[in-house]
């Protein structure tokens, strides 16, 4: 049970006891990230045989972003469990439940077994939560099509990174999507790429661009 206490356990919450070390979920949420890319890097790639590599991948970055992280989390009720310091500035760090969720995933890996893992992300977090045609049907490169979309109008789109939050070994970045010179949306992610493409879907719907 150690090892599911310590995937809830956010590093702000608790303090070391002298020279006790700082227990917190963040080396299993990295085991759980890795494995939670390789289970559904091996479905995406058993499901769709004839697709290529750049359709697999948009897939499961749509799959396993933060955004889709938290919103699973917070459907099984991870957000009611996850301890976490409420006076802190951490505690309002958006990918809380996200982290612990795969915090929980490394943490069943380590218990269970890789088998047991796959059961778990497959039939407990993918297929009751997503629509696979649906989720196949509406994937875009957001970032080309406002682009695409800029240049029609003959104006001029820029993407930014205007912050970037540490949280332990990872690093969260913010990017700001101007048109014109205007601000129209931000978006967060753990690469520059997924935060351009996050700030770029938000981008289009703040224009109403279908």
């Amino acid at each position: 049970m150690r090892l599911y206490h310590l995937a809830l356990t956010h590093t702000s919450f608790g303090k070391p006891q002298g020279s006790e070390r700082h227990q917190t979920n963040e080396r299993l949420e990295f085991l759980g990230d890795s494995i939670l890319g390789a289970v559904i890097a091996d479905f995406l790639y058993k499901k769709f045989p004839y697709k290529d590599e750049g359709f697999l991948t948009e897939i499961r970055s749509r799959i396993v972003n933060r955004e889709s992280l938290n919103h699973i989390a917070i459907r099984i009720g991870i957000n009611t469990l996850v301890k976490v310091d409420q006076a802190s500035q951490l505690a309002r760090y958006k990918s809380i439940n996200g982290n612990a969720l795969e915090a929980l995933v490394g943490a069943i890996y380590l218990d269970k077994g890789y088998n047991e893992t796959k059961r778990f992300i497959l039939d407990k977090l993918i297929k009751p939560h997503f629509d696979l045609n649906e989720l196949v049907s509406t994937t875009k490169n957001f970032k080309s099509k406002l682009i695409e979309w800029a240049q029609s109008q003959n104006k001029v789109v820029r993407f930014d990174i205007i912050n970037q939050k540490q949280s332990g070994s990872t690093t969260e970045f913010t990017s700001e999507v101007t048109i014109d010179g205007q601000p129209i949306a931000s978006g967060t992610g753990y690469s520059k790429k997924k935060a351009e493409q996050a700030a770029a879907e938000k981008g289009l719907i703040a224009l109403q661009v279908s």
